[in-house]
């Protein structure tokens, strides 16, 4: 693993190879698992002031949901979430003429409706962040629904860290993610000498 200020990066997220290929999943990390997307506590306000621009791109479903449960609940484990529709894919989802699960928040921050691109917890997957007293763990979420973006990753030779280099930014600022591209690369050389 890598220790880079208060964060510990594990070795898969370098290591592991990884591109989205929504033409075969079809956005099935938007509908699978037991709950919505995780929140932080400072996108709660974000959620709420964006919803009225979000809802016209939503299904009826989702907005029915949201009308009812707001713009975000509290789950079973104390934390903040993005509704579900039936416990299914996230109210702020919606399925394109081709049937791939897209995100409402995205396209309508794509259409310049608003300044707030999607929640971070999206935008970083497949790494998920573990928060510890005094550092943050940042993890490679292995799930089987996303092997066609491992091949797609393995064939283009792209790592998770490069494949979210926008959202790392986004989260931990630029001078973080140089230092952490510098850091990979120093690995990397020791390897190889080692193995000469």
């Amino acid at each position: 693993m890598l220790v880079l200020d208060s964060t510990i990066i594990s070795d898969d997220v370098v290591d592991q190879k990884f591109v989205c290929d929504l033409n075969k999943c079809k956005g099935a990390c938007c509908v699978e698992g037991d709950l919505g997307a995780p929140l932080d506590q400072n996108e709660l306000l974000t959620m709420e002031e964006i919803l009225p621009e979000v809802m016209p791109y939503l299904s009826e479903e989702g907005r029915q949901v949201l009308e009812k449960e707001g713009a975000f609940v509290l789950d079973e484990e104390g934390d903040f979430s993005t509704p579900t529709i039936e416990g299914r894919e996230c109210a702020y989802a919606y399925y394109d003429e081709q049937q791939v699960l897209k995100c409402g928040i995205e396209q309508a921050y794509l259409d310049k409706k608003i300044n707030f691109k999607k929640p971070i917890s999206c935008h970083l997957y497949p790494i998920r962040i573990s928060r510890y007293e005094h550092y943050e763990a940042i993890n490679y979420h292995e799930w089987s629904i996303c092997s066609p973006a491992c091949e797609l990753g393995e064939s283009l030779k792209v790592p998770v860290y490069q494949f979210l280099k926008e959202p790392l930014i986004r989260k931990y600022g630029e001078g973080w993610y140089a230092d952490l591209e510098t850091k990979v690369e120093e690995n990397s050389r020791t390897e190889e000498h080692t193995t000469d």
